[in-house]
């Protein structure tokens, strides 16, 4: 008889032992992204978004030099900013030349003259003042040669 708990024994240790071993407590799936980490993310996916969007609004507002847009017989000759959304822009038109007042729904001519005549009166104008680039020119060249 005592032959036979030793046959039994080695087959029910296992049994026990895993029946007696702590079962781990629940534990949830872990994520690839956290609360915290997601809302991270997205902070600073729209702080990109309104950096490219300032950085756009900011070239269109101060662009240095716009140059000159043509489109078939028209050309834009020149135009400032003289409020929030109100331009006035020099347009030239078939040897014409059309001052505009530019406004959110309405264009208004302001003034009218022939091209030969405008471009007289432009090099009867004194010179304009030097830019930025030519002052830098100017003194780079006077550091260099002193």
């Amino acid at each position: 008889m005592l032959n036979r708990y030793f046959i039994l024994l080695p087959l029910s240790l296992p049994v026990h032992a895993q029946m007696e071993a702590p079962q781990p407590a629940y534990t949830p799936p872990v994520s690839a992204l956290s609360e915290g980490s997601m809302l991270q993310m997205l902070a600073g996916l729209l702080l990109v978004l309104a950096v490219i969007a300032a950085a756009a609004w900011l070239l269109k507002r101060f662009a240095l030099n716009p140059g000159t847009a043509t489109t078939g017989t028209i050309k834009i000759i020149a135009g400032a900013a003289v409020g929030q959304r109100e331009r006035v822009v020099l347009v030239e038109i078939s040897g014409t030349w059309l001052v505009l007042s530019v406004a959110p729904g309405q264009v208004r001519t302001l003034h009218t003259m022939p091209k030969a005549h405008a471009e007289q009166i432009a090099n009867e104008l004194p010179a304009p003042r030097k830019g930025f680039q030519e002052w830098l020119k100017q003194i780079m060249e006077k550091r260099d040669a002193g």
